[in-house]
């Protein structure tokens, strides 16, 4: 699915339908703080210090993004409830704590919606040496030998070659931070594309990216964040898609499969269905220490970035 949306973000789908602008990481340094179902980054770490990132041919400064998924191990159910209440809030602590080596940290929970992945983090930094130092903290934690990373992505912003003469305000693709919308849903999975992809005229690449932008268009509820892993991991992109129904972002993808993009997918799975939670509560679901879903809010308001990145 969205083949053109990893090689040409065209998904920007979300332009319309954002719910907010959280945390910006990148275009100059600067990071924004993201809110909701995050964990909001310390202002004080690395990355908040607006530190440079690296920066890329194209002139922009990149940001490092990691996609990391926890499953529970099973003998972590065979302790007593107080127990795992104890080492989930630990845990929350010290994520907290490490937060501050980040510029972005968002917490999703997969629990019931896919079987060998519980708890998402989604993480941003300046610097790649961040997010280890960020992953080392969380080792020190009692949980943590009850934790298998079940998956784990790497990759980095960068701008989009297709959008040049694709332009229109709010658009995914012409800039190297990362700026999620806040979104109730994220839909996110890693894309290779075959190599008869790259040996194509750029000409006729633009011309199927330009049918899959048109697609995208007709979805506004639906955002895609396209990050980039060529030779950083097994992946050529990350895409995650924000969005406030499962079913819009379905459709998309199956109008998108008609696209002429489509032929030239190599691979677009494994694929997940996270939905936004504190990290404490997507904790307690995941080691079945909270049965009763909270009354039904509205995710809160987004806070304003600590500096905002030039558009």
């Amino acid at each position: 699915m969205s083949e053109a949306a990893q090689t040409g973000q065209t998904g920007q789908t979300g332009q319309t339908g954002q719910t907010g602008q959280t945390g910006q990481i990148g275009q100059t340094g600067q990071i924004g703080q993201p809110t909701g179902a995050a964990r909001p980054a310390a202002g004080n770490g690395p990355a908040a210090a607006g530190r440079p990132g690296h920066s890329g041919r194209d002139g922009g400064p990149r940001v490092c993004v990691a996609f990391t998924f926890y499953r529970v191990r099973p003998e972590a159910f065979r302790l007593p409830p107080a127990e795992r209440e104890r080492l989930a809030a630990e845990f929350e602590a010290v994520v907290d704590a490490a937060a501050e080596e980040l510029g972005l940290l968002r917490t999703y929970s997969l629990v019931g919606l896919r079987g060998d992945a519980d708890v998402l983090l989604w993480q941003a930094a300046e610097q790649p040496e961040s997010l280890q130092r960020f992953a080392s903290q969380l080792r020190t934690t009692g949980l943590f030998p009850y934790l298998e990373t079940s998956y784990q992505y790497l990759a980095m912003t960068r701008r989009s070659i297709y959008v040049d003469k694709h332009v229109h305000e709010g658009q995914e693709g012409r800039r190297t931070r990362l700026q999620p919308s806040g979104g109730r849903y994220l839909f996110v999975y890693p894309f290779v594309k075959t190599r008869a992809w790259y040996a194509l005229p750029m000409a006729e690449r633009q011309r199927m990216m330009d049918e899959h932008m048109a697609v995208g268009h007709r979805y506004p509820g639906v955002k895609i964040n396209t990050t980039y892993s060529f030779g950083l991991d097994d992946q050529e992109f990350v895409v995650a898609f924000e969005a406030e129904s499962p079913a819009e972002f379905l459709d998309l993808v199956m109008e998108l499969r008609g696209s002429g993009a489509s032929q030239y997918t190599l691979r677009d799975t494994p694929a997940f269905t996270c939905v936004a939670q504190p990290l404490r509560r997507a904790l307690a679901l995941a080691l079945g220490i909270e049965t009763e879903a909270p009354a039904e809010a509205p995710l809160p308001e987004i806070e304003p970035a600590l500096t905002t990145a030039a558009r």
